[in-house]
């Protein structure tokens, strides 16, 4: 595989305002044209993350999506973030599930996503979101790439490498508060090592509208378990980094732990 060069977004989110953070982003991404592979930004990357769902919501065909597979073509590199998405049932549009979606925006205009599988039931997103139902693996240039929102870490089943479908890189994007960043960091490494994979994580900066603080804390994690980007806390900032296919295939060819795996089955 040639290697995959990612930008990772720690930047702080206006809360609950769609136009003012798009406005933000594309200012912040364009300078990116032809410099990189892969964007990650947050989770809930327009408002920051809100139970306003039915005031905040959109829906597939909605502004949001147009303006990632717009940015997508002209920086020429995938793009990928959550925000929340409306589907609807029936065909009155009076009803509808509520997702926190992970969006995969790819410079082909080409569409894909993951829906948040865990729900974090302390600040009742339980409540208000549907479970995704389907775990998922994306290509880009070779890699396979596994998408993740912020809770879903605290699962390692959910996420676990499988023999008979390998990925190379896990993506957590998320808005994971500052008071359990040790966690947030701990457990990014932690899925490096048993994953035999890159991991990526990108985390907001800033007070959210619940007066919640979040200090960032990203992290790009080798899958020896070295870290190969962070920040200082609260730091706002985007950086790109070059992951090497090469020394992925090196080392997962010489050391081989999960041809020892247990095998399993996941319900979902």
């Amino acid at each position: 595989m040639n290697d995959l060069r990612v930008t990772v977004c720690q930047q702080p989110l206006v809360w609950e305002d769609k136009a003012a953070n798009l406005k933000f982003w594309e200012a912040k991404l364009r300078p990116l044209k032809g410099k990189t592979d892969l964007v990650v930004l947050p989770e809930m990357f327009t408002t920051g993350f809100t139970m306003s769902v039915h005031e905040l919501a959109e829906t597939m065909d909605g502004p949001t999506v147009a303006w990632l597979r717009n940015l997508s073509e002209e920086l020429g590199a995938t793009i990928t973030g959550s925000m929340i998405v409306r589907e609807e049932c029936g065909t009155g549009g009076s009803g509808g599930k509520f997702y926190n979606r992970m969006l995969w925006a790819n410079p082909d205009r080409s569409f894909t996503w993951y829906d948040k599988r865990h729900r974090f039931s302390f600040a009742d997103e339980d409540k208000f979101f549907a479970a995704g139902s389907e775990r998922k693996i994306f290509e880009k240039d070779g890699w396979k790439i596994m998408p993740q929102v912020c809770y879903d870490l605290r699962f390692p089943v959910f996420s676990r490498n499988l023999k008979s479908d390998r990925y190379d890189v896990l993506v957590y994007v998320a808005n994971w508060p500052a008071a359990r960043s040790s966690a947030w960091q701990s457990l990014l490494v932690a899925r490096a090592h048993e994953n035999q994979c890159y991991v990526i994580g990108v985390n907001r900066v800033g007070q959210d509208g619940k007066g919640i603080e979040y200090d960032g804390s990203s992290l790009v994690v080798s899958p020896k378990g070295e870290i190969l980007c962070s920040f200082d806390k609260g730091e706002e900032a985007i950086e790109t980094i070059s992951l090497s296919g090469t020394d992925l295939d090196d080392f997962c060819a010489k050391f081989r732990p999960l041809d020892d795996a247990d095998e399993f089955e996941l319900k979902l």
